[in-house]
């Protein structure tokens, strides 16, 4: 069978899924069972489209080989089939379809009125007839890959090492002085060596992107003459997203070479992938890729086949347990760690992911197929552990080798550093990895993901600054965005010109900023939180592509960057802090007790302690997990005194030295001290004593 273009089409194969160069062509195989037929179109700068029908069959898929396809060829899909939206059918040959598994789009995806697959007509939605091509990005064959390959290079390192760095790939050089203009704002910006060498001195030694597979520009946002700045409306789960590229054909060969170099200076690269939903929204959105393939394999739909499940809050919900959804899915992120080098992936409404007709199933095709994939297996798993979902709301819930965004970290460490009582926000069991939630199914603290703030919320800047949102740029009359975020303006709202306030800010950003760092679990910071950037109270900015959402470098806060320098230098430095055991107060190989609670005079707090509305001071006496091989090699003591209220005389347990590591309240304070010792008000002391040096330190718990 030949086109008009004379290109011969045999059977081909109907694996690997997708367009691949096989030959001289490409093989063509596509998932559309419903389909009456599946065309691939090819176009040219100089020529009309091309279309080439697949007429083989295998079982669900349709594949052919097509000669005379070459690397660089720009194309899409075509599918034909019933029209009945209100059975869930929704074929539309007039409109151009993203291949699912493209590798490369020619340009970024934003919404146009030509994209709409249906309009509402008597009785219901029928086709929209207007072509659809001028606007839909084509996909591009893509050959070998370019450049270094960041597979060969990872760090390696263990999850309880990490520290880790959430940011936007964009946001982080967007603005940067020292990044060239051309280059600001792009992957090749990210890989700078200004924005490198303040990643690798801070100490982090894990990124987390936001969303970097290709994404929509969705309709309410063009229509106000926004961006989808954050990029959870994906659209091509394999292809990188064209706009932070300096040409979108160079996105594959810039986004390995960050990668590379992200892992030669010791960075992991962990990738915020939305497995959840596509950006094709509800009933009313665009025929982009999924919903013109097969609407009804792809996505969970209510019974009347309209309407879309939205247990994700963006119009439908990815049917992931179904096999081809799955193998989409695996496929993808298989692609990310093998191609791109990702050391692990993030989540986002994980409990979405894991879903079955029954509702969120830990043990479901998900996270069954992911645990022995012998490629994903041993990669780092992030979860971010509810949906909006009937019983969506799944912390604790995953299972080992899974970690979870720990919200309720979030929460308890505002609440307490704005005042409210210790006891009743559970800041002790955050400050050892929240075991109540996690400590089952052999999970270790690592499966803690401790933040207080990240992509979505207030900046920590704005967390001590702002007592409320501050929306209005999104054009949404300052209703988007939680109002329950559990912060502080300390007596002005906004920026203030108020020594006092300032100072009071910036030791209360200080204390917060360790308490994250010294807390058992895994530590995120959210980029720019380390300079003081604020978004100007702004705590939903998903679509600010402009300087609310950039980092801002113009006037860095040095002195808060050195002092997180610092402190997660005495993390690294000190294993007792980052531990992948519980610690429970049980009693090591030594004879001492892995933790031991302390109040300021010294004595354990009793249940009335922590019952008190005023008490707001308590140590933490730290050693190696009892039990635990690593835990018992452990020889260090560290004391972590969290004092949230005013300043205290803190009696310290018996040792023949302690040594001040860290004390937030006075940031270059170091060196031996002295019982007792004076702790500020709104302040984090961590001290340590060397028990291989001083082996019968505080044998006696209690003791003093």
């Amino acid at each position: 069978m030949t086109d008009r273009g004379r290109r011969e089409v045999t059977a081909g194969r109907s694996w690997p899924l997708g367009v691949t160069v096989d030959g001289d062509g490409v093989n063509v195989a596509v998932w559309a069972p419903e389909a009456t037929e599946v065309t691939l179109c090819l176009f040219a700068e100089d020529t009309a489209e091309v279309r080439v029908r697949l007429p083989y069959r295998d079982g669900d898929v349709r594949h052919a080989h097509v000669s005379r396809v070459a690397v660089g060829t720009r194309y899409g899909l075509r599918a034909d089939g019933p029209h009945s939206p209100g059975e869930g059918l929704r074929f539309n040959p007039h409109k151009l379809l993203v291949d699912p598994y493209a590798r490369l789009l020619d340009s970024p995806v934003r919404w146009d009125p030509l994209m709409s697959g249906c309009e509402v007509g008597p009785g219901d939605l029928v086709r929209d007839r207007r072509d659809s091509a001028p606007v839909v990005p084509k996909g591009v064959v893509v050959g070998p890959p370019r450049g270094p390959d960041p597979t060969l290079n990872r760090p390696h390192h263990a999850l309880a090492d990490l520290v880790v760095y959430e940011t936007h790939l964009k946001g982080i050089s967007a603005v940067h002085p020292g990044v060239p203009e051309e280059l600001r704002g792009t992957y090749a910006g990210m890989a700078h060596p200004v924005v490198i060498d303040h990643l690798r001195t801070l100490g982090v030694n894990a990124v987390e992107l936001l969303p970097v597979q290709a994404f929509l520009d969705d309709r309410h946002l063009v229509e106000k003459g926004l961006r989808n700045y954050w990029g959870y409306q994906p659209i091509a789960w394999f292809a990188p997203e064209p706009r932070f590229a300096r040409r979108a054909e160079d996105a594959d060969a810039e986004l390995r070479a960050l990668v590379h170099t992200l892992h030669e200076a010791g960075i992991e690269v962990i990738v915020d992938v939305v497995c959840n939903h596509n950006g094709e929204g509800d009933e009313h959105g665009p025929t982009l890729s999924l919903r013109g393939l097969h609407n009804r394999g792809y996505f969970r739909l209510n019974d009347d086949g309209r309407h879309y499940v939205n247990d994700t809050g963006t119009g439908n919900t990815l049917a992931v347990d179904r096999p081809m959804v799955l193998r989409l899915v695996l496929d993808s992120l298989r692609h990310w760690v093998e191609h791109y080098g990702a050391d692990g992936f993030r989540f986002d409404l994980a409990a979405a992911v894991g879903r079955t007709a029954g509702g969120f199933d830990p043990t479901g095709p998900f996270f069954q197929a992911v645990r022995q994939d012998p490629v994903l297996a041993g990669v780092k798993l992030i979860a971010e552990p509810w949906d909006l979902g009937p019983g969506g709301y799944q912390l604790g819930h995953f299972s080992h080798p899974w970690s979870e965004w720990n919200d309720r970290f979030r929460d308890g460490v505002r609440r307490a550093w704005r005042g409210d009582p210790l006891g009743q926000v559970g800041l002790a069991s955050a400050l050892l990895g929240s075991a109540g939630l996690f400590d089952h199914s052999h999970r270790g603290a690592t499966a803690s993901i401790n933040f207080v703030t990240a992509h979505d919320g207030f900046t920590l800047a704005d967390v001590v600054s702002y007592a409320g949102k501050h929306n209005e740029a999104n054009l949404e009359d300052n209703r988007d965005g939680h109002d329950d975020n559990h912060t502080d303006n300390l007596g002005v709202e906004g920026p203030s010109d108020d020594e006092r306030i300032r100072s009071r800010r910036a030791r209360r950003v200080r204390g917060m900023l360790t308490t994250l760092l010294v807390s058992q679990g895994v530590p995120m910071l959210l980029a720019g939180d380390e300079l003081g950037n604020s978004q100007n109270g702004n705590n939903n900015a998903y679509a600010q592509d402009n300087p609310i959402g950039w980092i801002d470098w113009s006037s860095p806060d040095a002195d808060l960057a050195a002092f997180v320098r610092r402190v997660i230098a005495v993390r690294r430095r000190l294993p007792v802090l980052r531990q992948r055991s519980f610690l429970h107060g049980n009693v090591r190989a030594d004879g001492h007790q892995d933790v031991i609670w302390r109040r300021a005079d010294g004595e354990v707090p009793t249940a009335e302690d922590w019952h008190d509305p005023e008490f707001r001071l308590i140590a933490a006496q730290l050693r190696g997990a009892a039990g635990d091989p690593d835990g018992e090699a452990i020889g260090d003591v560290v004391l972590v005194v969290l004092n949230v209220g005013d300043d205290a005389e803190v009696r310290l347990p018996e040792a023949p030295s302690w040594h001040l590591e860290v004390d937030s309240a006075r940031p270059a304070a170091a060196g031996p001290v002295r019982d007792p010792y004076p702790v500020l008000a709104q302040s984090v002391v961590v001290m340590s004593v060397d028990s291989d040096r001083h082996p019968d330190s505080d044998r006696h718990p209690g003791s003093r």
